[in-house]
């Protein structure tokens, strides 16, 4: 698979620094404006996770949580301290119409399965709400750039939920490859994994939900390899695909016209060591006290030796990503400029290509 316009080597970081993850920033809990009005939609593990760091803003204010049952969606209000909760009504709106419908409602976060980003999404936008969502945006490119005319054309925010991108650490892994400090890199080997449990209803492992390996894990071993060395000139793909048509296992290899390369691994059948490696030409980066997606630590091999620099979190760290959603919907801004909608776009037409590759494909490719 090529791309014919890649990225040209270039000096300097890849991925824009958010305000929050700049040196001797305030805290990402301290407001930057006016309180915003959230509601979420879903109740499930990601938006317990998020939510708890959501209610940590001083500039948050937890309105509202949509579900298909009544009974979750107003035991999630109850933990959290929702306003108030919506739920489908048998013959009527969905739980989440109803909810974009509540004129209180500044900005959506969506944590749905990946195969109802589009429908949720669309909706919220058409309903005038700014858009938080889950990584992927959307379930392919189509439906992607879809949402993006929408949302430019009613001047709304929408945001990729990949909140790596505004973690102190990854930032200042930018910056020591930008700075020229161990050279230039050359490639990048970055993994992700776990062993999921065979359970043919969980999300991850059903088909209609979108569930597989390359949608729910690789966007964050990709992160490291465009942040080290931008968008690439071609990527070749393989992969295993089980009795229900969800990729397993996948191994992409990103090639560059100049020689280099990345190779990124995501697995649902066994464990790696979760971590991003960038080889320079004058030493090497490895992340490090946790999985790549948010490391609490850099192991650095320079010149000078081997150094550990280590990173405190706020929150769980979705933090970063809230407040930077939190500024720019603030300061009337419709992307931010470290998650731009471009890289999104761009993203998902990647991944579209490796599932052509690798013979994988879901019930939303029928919209396009």
């Amino acid at each position: 698979m090529s791309f014919p316009t890649a990225t040209p080597v270039t000096a300097g970081r890849r991925i824009v620094r958010p305000p929050c993850a700049q040196e001797g920033a305030a805290s990402p809990l301290a407001s930057t404006g006016a309180p915003l009005k959230w509601a979420v939609v879903a109740t499930g593990s990601i938006a317990g996770k998020v939510t708890a760091d959501l209610s940590l803003l001083e500039d948050s204010v937890l309105h509202a949580v949509s579900s298909r049952s009544g009974h979750r969606a107003a035991e999630f209000a109850d933990r959290f301290g929702f306003h108030t909760s919506y739920s489908d009504a048998d013959g009527g709106p969905s739980g989440f119409e109803q909810m974009f419908a509540d004129p209180a409602v500044d900005v959506v976060y969506i944590a749905t399965p990946h195969a109802q980003h589009y429908e949720v999404a669309r909706s919220a936008l058409e309903h005038g709400k700014h858009v938080l969502c889950e990584k992927p945006l959307t379930v392919n490119a189509a439906e992607a750039a879809e949402l993006i005319t929408i949302a430019r054309d009613r001047n709304l925010f929408l945001m990729e939920a990949l909140w790596t991108r505004f973690l102190p650490s990854a930032n200042r892994a930018w910056d020591i490859l930008a700075s020229g400090e161990i050279g230039a890199p050359s490639w990048v080997q970055a993994d992700l994994g776990f062993p999921a449990p065979a359970d043919p209803a969980a999300r991850i492992w059903d088909p209609a939900a979108g569930g597989g390996a390359l949608l729910d894990l690789s966007v964050y071993t990709l992160t490291w390899a465009l942040g080290a060395l931008g968008w690439p000139d071609g990527v070749e793909a393989s992969g295993i695909l089980n009795e229900h048509g969800v990729d397993i296992q996948n191994a992409l290899t990103l090639r560059y016209d100049d020689g280099r390369h990345a190779q990124l691994t995501s697995s649902l059948v066994a464990s790696g060591p979760g971590s991003a490696t960038i080889a320079c030409s004058g030493g090497w980066l490895r992340t490090g006290g946790g999985d790549l997606y948010n490391p609490s630590e850099l192991h650095v091999s320079g010149p000078a030796g081997v150094r550990v620099e280590s990173f405190e979190r706020a929150g769980t760290g979705y933090t970063y990503q809230l407040r930077e959603v939190t500024r720019c919907i603030q300061q009337g801004l419709t992307e931010s400029p470290t998650m731009p909608l471009a890289d999104t776009l761009r993203t998902m037409e990647l991944l579209d290509g490796v599932r052509a590759q690798l013979g994988l494909s879901y019930a939303n490719d029928a919209r396009q």
